[in-house]
């Protein structure tokens, strides 16, 4: 039995170890309550580990998610957690061609260096300056915004005061970003940089018009009050193992290889029911946080569960012995691939691919991203290959939505990766192939995960990263004080699909904490 099995009585049970359960259960256990949480997997964690995927190779890649930018300093604080994580020097770099010769975009490396690409590729200062105010725009909103993730849920008109900015008002939260986009800039190259903010993860179009894009866009440029996205040193592992130490050292019990399958309630007391390898047992609680999907929790407690929003993109860990050489010889590759490196993402190439996507076929241009952990933080690779020039890549697919993978899920991933990488190698001088490393058993060190591969290793419904659609961060109808509250009284959604959810936050967790400890 389980390391619990002493204390068979608690005042909180959490389902789920990935990060939000993990910071739910230290802020409650340093509250002085008894905090058991049962994680189904062997390991705690959840989306946010770090693993050695291919075999004898001395490489700790962030599996799944893997940059840092909405988890509150407030949090780590609080909780006295040993993580930190570097900024990036360069923020993306955009390859293409102009006048039939290699071209590409560096954001980064300086005000002075930025300005000058941006008059390289475009031909006049114009698209910069509308950059610059763009970015001071959201900048603006990202400072009156992120402060309020941690606090109560405002309505939509305290929220739309606190912004105090009727033009980015407009831009982000009543009109499609796609409106905003083609008003602001004319380079098509320009505005696919911009837009991929808001399909990370998303299905949408530019000028979808429930706005699902515009939530994602806020969400990606709102972090720490900058919009920044940081490399987490030691892996995305490094935070979750963190976040489990400060659990354990404030008393909570993590139970792994525990499945919870049922939670049975009256609304002041709870049941859990969860499953081992030596079969059934159960939990009293007084209440239950529930770090899962809202169909996970549904499934738990016998209610009618959401339609899932399903997931729209393809995660591809790799590990090179080399970098690639580009064929804009005007850029470094070690700088190129240290920020956000885009891929078939104009503006144009987005809307073809979304329109293909949407008819049911796999985007003949696939849209995608690439960055290399390693140039930012080495230490998640042995001494060895750092000394020999290994590198990690992590990319990152858009607009390749969970049901393009349901009648043969390994063979569109295989045809899938084969474009996908075919539109990195259009930028090369090598091809990518040429440049992976192999395992010990001979094989190249990539690996690709699709919508209906998370869904089977991390339960999320339909492979969504984000648990369901994301919401705006004020109140929606029935949601409650925090964002967090279910139809029954002592039960919490505290993971990714609570308001305000998403991303490796932390948010959720925290909220579901502070809901608790205000209940009477």
């Amino acid at each position: 039995m389980g390391a619990h099995e002493g204390h068979r009585e608690h005042d909180v049970v959490i389902v789920g170890g990935g990060h939000n359960g993990l910071v739910a259960a230290a802020y409650l256990a340093r509250a002085g309550k008894s905090v058991l949480v049962l994680e189904r997997l062997a390991n705690t964690g959840g989306a946010a580990v770090s693993t050695r995927p291919f075999a004898g190779v001395d490489a700790r890649l962030s599996r799944y998610s893997y940059l840092v930018s909405l988890l509150p300093r407030k949090i780590v604080r609080d909780l006295g957690l040993d993580f930190r994580v570097r900024g990036r020097t360069v923020s993306s770099y955009t390859p293409t061609e102009r006048g039939g010769k290699p071209a590409g975009l560096l954001v980064g490396g300086g005000e002075r260096r930025t300005r000058e690409a941006f008059a390289k590729l475009t031909g006049s200062a114009t698209e910069y300056r509308a950059w610059q105010r763009f970015y001071g725009m959201t900048g603006r909103v990202a400072e009156r915004v992120f402060p309020t993730l941690t606090d109560p849920l405002p309505t939509r008109d305290e929220l739309r005061r606190r912004v105090d900015d009727e033009e980015a008002w407009r831009a982000i939260f009543e009109e499609p970003l796609g409106i905003a986009v083609e008003d602001t800039f004319a380079d098509d190259l320009v505005r696919g940089v911009v837009l991929t903010d808001a399909l990370i993860g998303t299905f949408a179009d530019a000028h979808d018009p429930s706005l699902l894009q515009n939530r994602c866009f806020l969400y990606h440029v709102i972090g720490g009050g900058t919009g920044a996205w940081n490399v987490p040193v030691g892996g995305m592992g490094a935070l979750t193992d963190a976040l489990a130490r400060a659990a354990r050292g404030a008393g909570a019990v993590l139970a792994t290889g525990h499945e919870a399958v049922r939670i049975e309630t009256d609304g002041r007391t709870a049941e859990v029911t969860y499953r081992t390898a030596d079969g059934e047992a159960a939990v009293a609680a007084r209440h239950v946080l529930v770090n899962a999907s809202p169909q996970e929790l549904a499934r738990l407690t016998g209610d009618e569960p959401p339609a899932p929003a399903e997931g729209a993109q393809l995660k591809v860990n790799m590990l090179l012995k080399r970098l690639p050489r580009l064929r804009d010889t005007s850029v470094d590759p070690r700088e190129a691939f240290s920020g956000t490196f885009h891929i078939a993402e104009g503006y144009e190439q987005l809307a073809t691919a979304y329109a293909q996507a949407a008819s049911g076929a796999l985007p003949e241009a696939p849209p995608s991203e690439i960055y290399c952990h390693s140039l930012t933080d080495p230490t998640i690779l042995g001494p060895d290959l750092v000394r020999q020039g290994y590198h990690t890549l992590t990319l990152f697919g858009l607009h390749t939505p969970a049901r393009l993978f349901a009648k043969d899920n390994d063979g569109t991933r295989r045809e899938l990766l084969r474009s996908t990488l075919a539109q990195l190698d259009a930028h090369l001088v090598e091809p990518l192939a040429d440049c992976l490393a192999t395992d010990a058993d001979g094989r190249p060190c990539i690996e690709a995960k699709t919508p209906l591969d998370l869904e089977r290793d991390l339960r999320l419904p339909g492979g969504n990263i984000f648990h369901r659609d994301l919401a705006f961060p004020h109140t929606q109808e029935g949601t409650g004080r925090w964002g967090v509250e279910t139809a029954h009284a002592n039960v919490l959604l505290c993971g990714a699909g609570a308001v305000r959810g998403g991303g490796v936050s932390g948010v959720p967790g925290h909220n579901a904490a502070m809901a608790l400890l205000e209940a009477p």
